[in-house]
């Protein structure tokens, strides 16, 4: 192949802008901003669970709650209609004492009720504060993930702003060159990442690997308007003063 010193020279600006797509769209994977919005994600499910936990051991205190205020009413009502018929003076003498100890029966079954439910009243109070800080922590985490999404969001902006400017100076570009010349730069630098490549004091700029005394001699006396490939990595290898030819 052959092509003009001038126009293999701007492959090496062609070769900068694909390089620099690279980095960005390295950057776009490993974007800080985006690995902070999934922390805080993550974060955000681990909050909601522990909030639900809460909110399930509450409504199991609640039926609770309700369970034994309900006994403790039931118990209440046979107190009642027990000292009534007591006070009524129409018992018997054998139902008389039967009364009496299922009063004091029934007073000893509402004392355990009532520091039964007591006792979980305390508990449910615990559980009301325990899900307060829950939801505390859960809000807290709610507002930094928004914060963490808008400074994603405007990082990704910036990446997408750099990554047209340059897809477009790459376009512009790519039409300088010669089909064939086009094809050979894309197979190689899908191959091993790097199209074309300056020659600088005996290295590729490319691989950076270091041709021998012989090569250099071939290279030396070839023509400007031949294009050459590195004997190592096979990138187009470009010519320029700086090559020290």
């Amino acid at each position: 192949m052959n092509l003009e010193p001038q126009v293999q020279a701007k492959l090496l600006d062609l070769a900068a802008i694909d390089t620099e797509l690279t980095q960005l769209a390295h950057k776009r994977k490993s974007l800080p901003e985006q690995q902070e919005v999934e922390r805080l994600e993550k974060e955000r499910e681990t909050r909601k669970d522990a909030a639900v936990t809460v909110q399930i051991a509450m409504d199991d205190l609640d039926r609770d709650i309700k369970k034994l205020e309900g006994e403790v009413d039931a118990v209440r009502k046979r107190e009642d209609r027990d000292r009534q018929m007591l006070q009524s003076g129409t018992v018997a003498a054998k139902q008389l004492s039967e009364l009496q100890h299922e009063l004091g029966s029934l007073e000893r079954r509402q004392s355990l009720l009532e520091d039964e439910l007591l006792e979980v009243m305390e508990r449910r109070e615990a559980s009301e504060a325990d899900q307060q800080h829950a939801g505390a922590q859960l809000s807290k985490i709610e507002d930094e993930l928004i914060d963490a999404v808008r400074r994603r969001d405007d990082a990704l902006a910036d990446l997408v702003t750099g990554e047209n400017r340059r897809t477009a100076d790459r376009s512009a570009l790519i039409g300088a060159f010669p089909d064939e010349i086009v094809a050979t730069y894309e197979r190689q630098r899908a191959a091993h990442g790097v199209g074309a490549a300056l020659l600088q004091a005996r290295r590729c700029g490319g691989c950076r690997i270091e041709i021998d005394r012989g090569e250099m001699a071939r290279i030396a006396k070839t023509e400007p308007d031949v294009v050459l490939r590195c004997p190592e990595c096979g990138a187009i290898l470009v010519r320029t003063k700086e090559s020290g030819l």
